[in-house]
């Protein structure tokens, strides 16, 4: 019995195949054995996902010389902030607790309080500028970034594709090695499969342009990686 092993990654499959080692019959994957050549390979697929709508990212801050009156300041900016945003996201906001901590006393002048929170949510292609613009004419807001989303259902049909894909690579490589060792049987023991989708968030510069094109940002990755063992006979 031998071991082959092989690796691949991305949509450009090079197999780099080791030497060929003997090794003693053994169990492979679910207590199968294979009586032939025992041929291991690595095969990774990725591609990009379809998107319809962003994550956004809002810092809000207030400042002041108490802590009371920061955080009545950081109240009335956040309910203008919600007002403004309301018409335009889709679903709900996420608005933590503002927090409040001292800033400046000594040579840096009197010692001020600031107040602070964020503001996060889901806003659509169509309401990515509006949102922009809303968020940009009030007071005390930054705009800390944005992550393109998968649109619903794109990223589990980019997977089951990325998985054919891999199979199907991983099976050609197999059969190959087969033939090239005058072998006929090309039996799939074992799958073991990695992988899963995830957002890619713009570049905090290019998400605070006001040129910025939401089609042109990145779009959700998702990938697979199997490690599969062949049985070749």
């Amino acid at each position: 019995m031998f071991s082959l092993r092989s690796a691949a990654l991305g949509f450009c499959l090079i197999p780099a195949l080791s030497p060929l080692a003997l090794i003693q019959p053994a169990q492979a994957g679910g207590g199968d054995r294979c009586g032939g050549t025992l041929y291991q390979l690595q095969v990774s697929q990725s591609g990009t996902t379809a998107f319809d709508r962003f994550r956004f990212n809002l810092g809000l801050d207030a400042e002041a010389g108490t802590k009371a009156e920061a955080m009545e300041q950081i109240s009335s900016r956040l309910e203008r902030l919600r007002t403004a945003l309301t018409p335009l996201v889709s679903g709900p906001m996420t608005i933590p607790a503002p927090r409040t901590y001292a800033i400046g006393g000594g040579s840096a002048g009197p010692r001020r309080q600031r107040a602070s929170t964020s503001v996060s949510g889901e806003v659509s292609k169509g309401n990515y500028d509006a949102l922009i613009k809303a968020a940009g004419t009030l007071p005390g807001v930054s705009l800390r970034g944005f992550t393109s989303l998968a649109a619903s259902g794109s990223a589990e049909t980019v997977q089951a594709q990325l998985m054919r894909q891999a199979l199907a690579d991983g099976k050609r490589q197999a059969q190959a090695t087969a033939d090239a060792l005058g072998l006929r049987r090309v039996q799939l023991l074992r799958i073991n499969q990695r992988g899963g989708y995830g957002p890619r968030p713009m570049p905090y510069n290019r998400a605070l342009s006001a040129s910025f094109n939401p089609e042109e940002a990145p779009a959700p990755r998702n990938s697979v990686s199997l490690a599969l063992d062949y049985c070749l006979s």
